[in-house]
């Protein structure tokens, strides 16, 4: 069990084909044959089945064979038969190979699969290929070489134009996969295998279009965690999403917030096919992320200020040797050599002094990767100093990359940094490009160790009356609060809002706006107007009581005209805003088709749509992903102390406006926009002047069931899960859901096991955790999966009389839920010193519950037949214990969890 529920798909023992009669002339017939001849040659495998409609007396062998994987390339009316048969011989998974399946049809031959429990890769696809067990069950050419880098793509053609690419450019695979449209096992299955791949280093994804944003998040988010994964997206305009929505049939939503979604999981998006190559030659040399300070290299000029322009260009930093560094290479360089910002080592470099620079700039800690810039020169060699800077590499684990410029003289040189793995590029702005792809990853991976709950640690809000309002106005059947009703809401989620009071008629505006205080604005209120400047319904600045009273006149009068289907309840009046240097931004929500609700930030005021500044974040979110989110908006450089004379503005009320859109958004999934524009930020703090909330229309008001949160592509960290336990003996524990930041104390735990508690555990004889798997059990996906960490806080007496206190783990239970989406697998692991507390049986409990809130109906999990004490538990826990035929060694524990 400890297999992915893909194995069988992508690494299969035996393999049947479903093909009409070999000497069939039809296309499929053709296909499936060379797919055969593929397959023999792969020594991972038993030779195929050739399985066709001529053959007779072969059922019942394949039925005893039992073969993992059933290729079908057959013609559109017979792949349901075959596919059924396929189920019937106890197949575990399918290809399908033909192409011409409509939607309807491929949505019956899903319908089948998923009745005779067989994982369906197509239909209208390439099929995959899996380098190292030299097995090509694909339609796309010849086998790819062995590498570390996967390619999952949502296009046939581009994955063809890849793996040619790659055969020129000595770029090896794990895995190819081709995904069609209407495909069973989608993208996120793909990824979620990909992650647990050993083979497989680093990941390339060419998509179109996603069918579930919380599944597409959820396993790119765990495969981004443990590899880099690079996307390209198609559909990047308009024009762009309808043809990706028509060729591929999925979901596209907003360019922007896509976007948005690849930075919170920690992936990294290129713009074009030729970025995606750049990207593929990085990731194969397995270059990982450390910052953005590129170091340049070069014997030109000319060519290093082209690339220190694209460095600054796309937002890194050049990387400059330290004093210490420059003093110490400067008398080993040609005379004419200039360390001020690029490491110029003029025309008279040869390859020594290349070499010298590559290796003091790799030691140095102020650069994070180099780029080595070589111009053709009189008396240079190309070859010889790319084999210089081979020999360099050596000395450094930093990212390192090449330009030789030029073309028939250096392509001896770019023979050899290809084969050395250092990837090179023609020009200096692909280099610097690809760096910055590198820089990304480190920054988003970031973003993606951030695991908000959905509500802050702030003051709690006014939970039942936000409620009760929004219920009010559905009961009203409307979708647009007014102004008073948004500032409401937000005042119920203690965001500082302008005293707003409304005025039914003139006289009362005079009034209001005479006991406030001039100056007042005021505005007109009204259900029926979502922006009331576009009916000038907005009057800023009234300085006298008699100014109220005509303007509220001619307002009424204007919208009237203007709109006169327009239901008005009068003209709300409050003071101006205090704030004299105060900076408009505009704080608010979206939601987007595919990713649902996403938070919103930028400039404010009247110029908000010609400004155009949006910088968008998933929620949840924490204090560091508001100011991450914060930074990302041009308007961020207006908030920065001295902007026009002006004090630094009050970031922190900033980040808890965030934060307290963030609660609500996590709270009520009824809202579907939101601007609170503006909102006017100084040294003192921030507040809203207007707000506009629109509602989703038949939405069922309350809180998201269960804490499940549907409506959010993220699930929030579940706090409800934290508890604290006291332990048999004395003593207690925390129990909580695991967090990324737990990595290095699930480590230590599992080092500090005794060898026999780890052969129990992982049944092998490791001693740590391979940081694969380890980002894996820390980084996951609380939709599908949970994990519960018993915390254990010890105190250590100082000479001082006094304690210091550490935190480690000492016990770990896991669900994870099954492909059925009915059932899951559990593990459970306690440190040695902490049995016998009860510890394992209150673990086990706590992870049962949490399955029965997912409302998964049975647990189940694998356990080595000579670990007694752990049958013992699993005994006294009410499970069934039976024999696992496909382990002899292990026992099979299984229990309802319903009823």
């Amino acid at each position: 069990m400890d297999n992915h529920f893909l194995t069988p798909l992508f690494m299969p023992r035996s393999v049947v084909v479903f093909a009409g009669p070999r000497d069939d002339p039809d296309r499929q017939t053709r296909q499936a044959r060379v797919l055969c001849a593929a397959l023999e040659a792969a020594p991972g495998t038993s030779p195929p089945q050739f399985l066709h409609g001529d053959t007779t007396g072969t059922l019942g062998e394949l039925a005893r064979s039992r073969a993992d994987l059933a290729i079908i390339a057959l013609p559109t009316e017979e792949i349901a038969a075959a596919l059924e048969m396929a189920g019937r011989i106890a197949c575990r998974s399918a290809l399908i190979v033909s192409d011409g399946v409509d939607a309807e049809h491929a949505a019956q031959l899903k319908r089948i699969a998923r009745r005779e429990g067989v994982h369906l890769l197509g239909p209208n696809c390439l099929g995959f290929q899996r380098p190292h067990l030299k097995l090509n069950a694909s339609a796309a050419g010849p086998l790819a070489a062995e590498g570390s880098l996967a390619l999952v793509s949502q296009s046939g053609a581009l994955t063809s134009a890849m793996l040619d690419w790659a055969r020129q450019n000595h770029v090896g695979f794990s895995q190819v996969v081709s995904l069609g449209p209407n495909a069973a096992v989608d993208l996120a299955q793909v990824l979620d295998f990909l992650a647990t791949d050993n083979h497989t280093q680093s990941i390339v994804v060419y998509l179109e279009g996603i069918s579930s944003a919380r599944r597409f998040m959820s396993a790119l988010r765990s495969a981004s965690h443990a590899k880099p994964v690079v996307v390209l997206k198609a559909g990047r305009r308009s024009a762009g999403n309808e043809a990706a929505l028509t060729h591929s049939r999925a979901i596209v939503g907003s360019d922007d917030v896509f976007d948005a979604a690849l930075r919170r999981a920690g992936a990294v998006r290129v713009r074009s096919f030729v970025e995606l190559f750049s990207a593929a030659k990085c990731l194969a040399a397995r270059y990982r992320p450390v910052g953005k300070r590129l170091a340049i290299v070069t014997n030109g000029g000319g060519p290093g200020v082209l690339a220190a322009d694209w460095v600054s260009e796309i937002g890194l930093q050049l990387g400059r040797l330290s004093p210490e560094a420059a003093a110490g290479l400067q008398p080993r360089l040609p005379a004419l050599a200039s360390l001020a910002d690029l490491i110029d080592l003029s025309a008279a470099a040869t390859p020594e002094h290349f070499r010298a620079a590559v290796e003091a700039a790799a030691q140095d800690a102020s650069v994070d990767g180099l780029l080595v810039v070589y111009a053709p020169q009189i008396g240079s060699d190309a070859t010889e100093t790319a084999r210089a800077v081979v020999a360099a590499k050596a000395s450094t684990a930093k990212p390192l990359l090449a330009c030789w410029m030029g073309d028939s003289s250096v392509l001896e040189a770019r023979h050899m940094l290809n084969e050395a793995a250092i990837a090179n590029f023609r020009t200096p702005e692909a280099a610097v490009g690809a760096f910055g792809n590198i820089a990304s990853f480190y920054a988003n991976q970031q973003l993606l160790m951030q695991t908000p709950p959905p509500m802050s640690n702030l003051a709690q809000p006014d939970v039942e009356a936000a409620r009760l309002l929004i219920e009010s106005v559905l009961a009203e059947r409307r979708r647009t609060l007014t102004e008073m009703e948004s500032k409401a809401l937000l005042a119920a989620f203690h965001i500082p809002v302008t005293q707003t009071v409304l005025a039914r008629t003139a006289n009362e505006a005079m009034m209001l706006a005479t006991q406030m205080g001039f100056p007042v604005a005021l505005k007109i209120d009204s259900p029926d107007i979502a922006h009331k400047s576009d009916v000038q319904g907005v009057a800023l600045n009234i300085q006298s009581g008699s100014a109220a009273r005509d303007t509220y006149n001619e307002m009424v009068a204007r919208v009237k005209r203007l709109q006169p289907q327009a239901r008005i309840n009068g003209v709300t009046v409050q003071k101006m805003a205090r704030a004299r240097r105060g900076r408009e931004v505009c704080v608010g929500l979206v939601t987007d088709e595919a990713f649902g609700p996403v938070i919103v930030f930028g400039a404010g005021g009247t110029m908000i749509e010609l400004i155009a500044d949006r910088a968008m974040e998933l929620p949840p979110l924490n204090q560091f992903l508001a100011r991450r989110l914060i930074e990302r908006a041009r308007v961020a450089e207006t908030l920065a102390q001295g902007w026009h004379g002006g004090e630094l503005a009050d970031l922190e009320a900033l980040e808890r406006v965030l934060l307290r859109v963030s609660e609500m958004v996590c709270e009520f999934p009824q809202l579907r926009e939101m601007d609170i524009n503006p909102l006017i930020v100084d040294e003192n703090g921030a507040i809203a002047v207007d707000a506009r909330v629109v509602l989703q229309p038949g939405t069922q008001p309350g809180s998201p069931r269960a804490f499940d949160y549907p409506h959010l592509a993220i699930l929030p960290y579940p706090a409800h899960f934290e508890q604290v336990w006291p332990l048999a003996g004395g003593g207690e524990v925390t129990v909580r859901p695991v967090r990324p930041d737990d990595a290095q104390m699930l480590q230590d735990l599992v080092r500090g096991l005794k060898p026999e508690s780890r052969y129990f555990r992982f049944a092998s004889a490791i001693k740590e955790l391979p940081p694969g798997l380890l980002a894996r059990l820390t980084l996951i996906d609380y939709d599908r999966e949970m994990a519960l960490v018993a915390v254990y806080c010890e105190r250590t007496a100082r000479d001082d009389g006094g304690f210091d206190e550490s935190e480690r783990i000492v016990g770990v239970s896991r669900i994870i839920t099954n492909p059925d989406q009915t059932s899951c697998e559990f593990s459970l692991l306690v440190a040695d010193d902490f049995g016998g507390k009860g510890l394992g049986s209150r673990l086990m409990e706590g992870i049962m519950d949490a399955a029965r809130e997912k409302g998964l109906a049975d647990i189940e999990g694998l356990v080595l037949s000579n670990n007694a004490d752990m049958l013992k538990l699993m005994r006294g826990l009410g499970f069934t214990i039976k024999p696992f035929a496909e382990e002899p060694d292990f026992r099979l524990v299984t229990r309802p969890l319903q009823g």
